[in-house]
């Protein structure tokens, strides 16, 4: 591990030098192709927040020898970067002047590449700056190994800077033994002063932070399927609302999709903090009730249903057949009572299925992930986020947003203008953070979390799990993380 820490930074220190290695000359030459260019990542007129990091990339094809980008801003500022190989690279201070001065605007691209055969300039893009974004994200680093999981992590970034660091892993309590899982973060209106995630198997439990302080609480319960499992805070109570689960998965020999994550019982329920009691919301056998979510407001409980008519029965014969729809019940804070269930949106009447609800802070759009069947759509190629208005009870266009592969865990910031979703489609294999702009008619085309080396996503053999907005960074130290996790 010091080892890899050792060549990261020496990586860092040679794009750092090659960044400020200065700005090269535009070619006095060039064929016009006519064409975008095809780069990774695919920043071709997408739409950033202002304060995001770097847009940096590079030409895809590989027959590249050279490359020069000019950045031209709003107010007419222009720059060069590029040289040797096939990388384009911004300093932070300089990106920082050109979406300062083209917020609201485009920041224009012109790309030059070098080839055997000479010099060839590309179609210009546009990179759009938009309204900023809250200034931090989290999310869970795993291998996507399928059967086994090793060293996983919990971390968070800051989107202005490519500054990441670990929230917590899962070696740091139980040493070179496998057997302990963490997952499932989780903030209380993007505040980190009220969060928790949990931690399985060994020194197994719910890691809270309560105003600040953290501790650990053991959240099985009589008459629970399981300890909470997908978590909901309640946007001004000390509430908390989780689905108990008891999950299995399989694997396809021949299917397109590789796995499938499915539950065999699920429930909901609601946890008090400050009393540390635990209340049964939905309990019914025959239904499988999941993913549960809060509105704005904290008056309406969202959560995904499947009709399960064969419970206890072979998986084998059903999990193609699970469809979840959405469902909501109001919630009454003073007396913790729920009303009678409504239906939201039937996504079993087309044989689709939705999970992961979550509403946007204006409470007027409801973001999900729909695939073919089941819940556990990462893993569904053709699953894509839909956004429904609850007001005109309209589907909105997402189409830019999604991919041919799979599109989960949807994500609001703060102001309600950017989506963040888990994609795998790079690659099929590796969930990797996404984001794209929301107008308030239609979202636009998604863009790659920006890395100071275009190739990190490439080269890093881990898939982002769970990203989630933050308005401020978390404050417990991985140490103050471990002595809980381990003495409490």
């Amino acid at each position: 591990m010091k080892q890899l820490k050792k060549l990261s930074i020496i990586s860092s220190l040679l794009l750092l030098l090659m960044a400020c290695g200065g700005h090269p000359d535009v070619p006095e030459s060039a064929k016009e192709t006519g064409k975008l260019p095809k780069i990774y990542p695919d920043y071709c007129n997408v739409t950033v927040p202002q304060n995001i990091a770097p847009t940096n990339f590079m030409v895809a094809d590989e027959a590249c020898t050279a490359c020069v980008a000019r950045l031209t801003s709003a107010d007419g500022t222009q720059q060069t970067y590029g040289g040797e190989g096939r990388k384009v690279l911004i300093p932070e201070d300089e990106w920082q002047q050109f979406t300062a001065s083209s917020a609201g605007n485009d920041i224009k691209v012109e790309l030059w590449a070098k080839y055997t055969q000479g010099w060839e300039k590309y179609k210009t893009f546009c990179i759009r700056v938009a309204e900023p974004v809250d200034e931090y994200i989290s999310y869970r680093l795993i291998e996507p190994s399928y059967l086994l999981y090793d060293r996983m992590c919990i971390s968070q970034r800051k989107l202005n800077t490519f500054d990441e660091e670990e929230v917590f892993n899962n070696k740091i309590t139980v040493g070179n033994k496998k057997g302990q899982c963490i997952n499932c973060h989780s903030y209380q209106n993007y505040s980190t002063e009220n969060m928790l995630f949990h931690v399985r198997v060994t020194h197994g439990g719910t890691i809270f932070v309560i105003d600040g302080k953290p501790k650990k609480v053991d959240l099985k319960r009589e008459g629970c399927i399981s300890a909470g499992v997908y978590p909901a805070w309640h946007p001004t109570e000390k509430l908390v609302a989780f689905s108990t689960n008891k999950t299995a998965q399989i694997f396809h020999t021949v299917n397109k999709n590789k796995a499938e994550v499915f539950d065999m019982a699920s429930d909901l329920i609601l946890y008090d903090i400050k009393n540390d009691t635990v209340t049964l919301v939905c309990t019914d056998t025959t239904r499988l009730e999941v993913f549960p979510t809060w509105s704005p407001d904290g008056k309406w409980l969202y959560y995904c249903v499947a009709e399960d008519s064969l419970p206890g029965s072979d998986i084998k014969k059903k999990y193609n057949t699970l469809f979840y729809n959405i469902y909501r019940k109001s919630f009454d804070a003073k007396t913790l009572t729920f009303g009678e269930e409504e239906l939201v949106y039937d996504a079993a009447q087309k044989h689709r299925s939705c999970s992961l609800p979550r509403i946007s802070p204006d409470g007027r759009y409801l973001a999900f992930a729909e695939g073919c069947y089941g819940c556990f759509n990462i893993w569904h190629n053709d699953a894509d986020i839909l956004l429904l208005d609850l007001k005109e009870g309209r589907l909105v266009n997402t189409r830019a947003m999604n991919s041919a592969r799979a599109e989960s865990y949807p994500s609001w910031s703060s102001n309600g203008h950017w989506l963040m979703c888990a994609s795998r489609r790079d690659d099929g294999n590796y969930s990797r953070v996404y984001m794209a702009y929301f107008d308030g008619k239609k979202t636009h085309k998604a863009f790659l979390l920006p890395q100071r080396d275009p190739e990190h996503n490439v080269m890093r053999l881990k898939s982002y799990n769970r990203p989630e907005f933050m308005k401020e960074p978390i404050k417990i130290s991985v140490s103050e993380f471990a002595n809980v996790v381990k003495n409490q």
